[in-house]
Formats: C-alpha cells, sequence, structure tokens
C-alpha cells in the first residue's frame, strides 16, 4: 500500500469521524442546554432524538404516497418538522412532568429513564418494532471525488453543514438574544433573575423545550446515515453523556471540542481494533482526563 493510498484511507476515516462528531454534537447541544444549563438529567433525550428521526420517515412515507413529484425538495422542510414536534414533546413532557422535580436530580433520572421507556413502546406499537428509513433525496446521495481514491460521502457533508449551522444559531441564541440573556441569568442566580422580572418557569420550558428540538435535528441528520429503531436514539444517549461532562457541563464550548475529541479518538481507533475496543479505549481516555481535571475541558465559572 503507497503512501498516498495511506493518505486517503486516513482522511476517509477521519471524514468519518466527522460524520460521528456532527450527530454526537447535535445530540449533546441539546443535552448540554438541558443539563448543563438547567441540571436536569434527561435520559429521555435520545427518544426526542428519535422522535426527530421518524418524524423524517413519516415525511418521506407522506411524499412518496400522496406527493412523489416533490420527493426531491422535502427533506429541509422535514428538519423543520423534525425540530417542532421534539420542542413541542419537550414542552410537554416539562410542563407535565420535569417542572415537578427541580434540584431532584435522582428524581428526575429516573422519570426520564421511564419516559424513555415508555416513549420506546409508543414508537413500537405506533409505528413499527423494526428499523426504517426514509427515502433520502437523490442529491444526498453519492460521494465527491475530489481526488483518485478519496471518496467523501455527500450526505456526511450535508450532516456537517447543518451542525455548524445549528451550533452558530445556539451560539448566537445563548449570547446574542432575549431568551440567552434569561437562560444566562437564572442559571447564574436564579432568586436575583426572578427578582428582576424574569419568569425562570417560563425560561425552564422554553429552555427544555428547545433542548428536546435540538435532538429532534439530530434525529433528521441521523437517518442520513443510518436507520430507525425504537432505541436508536438510547445508543447515543451515554455518548452524549460523556461529550458534555468530559467538554465541561456548562460550556458549549467544551461540548464542541470534547465532541470532536471523542469521535475521532473513536473513529480513527476503529480502524486498527473493533468497534467495542474502540468504546472501551475511548471511555479510559475520558476517565483519566476526567480525573486530571474533573471538570472538564472547559470549566465555567457560575456565581452562586
Amino acid at each position: 500500500m503507497g503512501l498516498s493510498e495511506m493518505f486517503n484511507i486516513a482522511l476517509m476515516q477521519g471524514f468519518a469521524g466527522i460524520s460521528l462528531f456532527s450527530v454526537l454534537l447535535l445530540m449533546a447541544l441539546g443535552l448540554a442546554i438541558i443539563f448543563g444549563q438547567m441540571g436536569v438529567i434527561n435520559m429521555a433525550h435520545g427518544e426526542f432524538m428519535a422522535i426527530g428521526a421518524y418524524t423524517v420517515f413519516l415525511a418521506s412515507t407522506l411524499t412518496e404516497k400522496f406527493l412523489p413529484s416533490l420527493i426531491q425538495v422535502y427533506f429541509p422542510f422535514a428538519i423543520v418538522a423534525a425540530f417542532c414536534f421534539s420542542f413541542v414533546a419537550g414542552w410537554v413532557a416539562e410542563w407535565s412532568l420535569i417542572r415537578h422535580l427541580y434540584k431532584r436530580p435522582l428524581d428526575t433520572l429516573l422519570a426520564t429513564w421511564g419516559l424513555s421507556l415508555a416513549l420506546q413502546q409508543t414508537f413500537r406499537s405506533a409505528i413499527s418494532p423494526k428499523e426504517v428509513s426514509p427515502t433520502l433525496p437523490d442529491w444526498l446521495m453519492g460521494s465527491w471525488a475530489p481526488t483518485e481514491g478519496l471518496d467523501i460521502p455527500i450526505n456526511g457533508m450535508f450532516v456537517l453543514a447543518l451542525t455548524t449551522l445549528v451550533t452558530a444559531g445556539v451560539m448566537i441564541a445563548l449570547y446574542r438574544s432575549r431568551w440567552g440573556l434569561r437562560v444566562r441569568a437564572t442559571v447564574s442566580n436564579r432568586s436575583m433573575a426572578s427578582a428582576i422580572g424574569i419568569n425562570t418557569k417560563k425560561t425552564d420550558r422554553l429552555t427544555f423545550a428547545i433542548g428536546c428540538g435540538i435532538a429532534g435535528i439530530a434525529g433528521a441528520a441521523f437517518t442520513t446515515i443510518g436507520s430507525t429503531g425504537p432505541t436508536s436514539g438510547s445508543l447515543y444517549i451515554v455518548d452524549a453523556f460523556l461529550v458534555v461532562t468530559f467538554g465541561g457541563a456548562a460550556s458549549l464550548l467544551g461540548t464542541v471540542a470534547s465532541a470532536f475529541v471523542i469521535s475521532q479518538t473513536q473513529s480513527i481507533s476503529e480502524f486498527f481494533m473493533t468497534g467495542s475496543m474502540a468504546k472501551v479505549l475511548t471511555l479510559c481516555l475520558i476517565v483519566v482526563i476526567l480525573m486530571i481535571r474533573p471538570q472538564g475541558l472547559f470549566a465555567t465559572k457560575v456565581r452562586r
């Protein structure tokens, strides 16, 4: 094997890590908002991702059946619908369940774990117990070959672009919008934020719903690289928590850096060993680094 072939393989493997990085980052962004900013341990976060994925599947099915001429343009609208459905589901979950459990982290863990099991059974009964995949537009298929022997999948580039857009939007919203100001004030000092007129309960509900909506976008992105089943979202929940914890629970910049490090470590390791051993290696490295730096890569000082 020549040097150029080795270089191309390394690039393709690295881009495979970029695809994993994109899905992980979208999942972790929503979780960072919910867990990092609100302190809620949401074990059902993966199921909100699945809601987004199933929304794309249902949009594909309905488009094929009733408007087959629009199959090439439905996907961007399906992504918006995935965000909306996951947002509404998150809003309802916060109103009916989560708002009663603030400052009780173990209770939120058990309650959201029960919610995740209920949603998984709902997916099995209402949609299908088997994995499903949407029909993707032709422009998402195939690959781009900048040089001979180097093939970069188009769907991976699309997911990366979508992730970049969502990440930039979250950053701008959190640091430049009225909602972001309210969130940061509530995190910094809830009592003082309430005293100056911020409706902290409404802020919590909107924040939780936005985090779930971003998970829905992650599910929509996931449909371009894998099939969706009732437990698909739960397969990513542990990795998403690792990303948020490793990066620093209240740091979005840390979440981005952590997702990149974890995805690239796992992807490159899988080239030399089995997938299970690559996960073990990645987890061991994270544990060692957290032992040295328990606050994560980017710690945010919060006034109590």
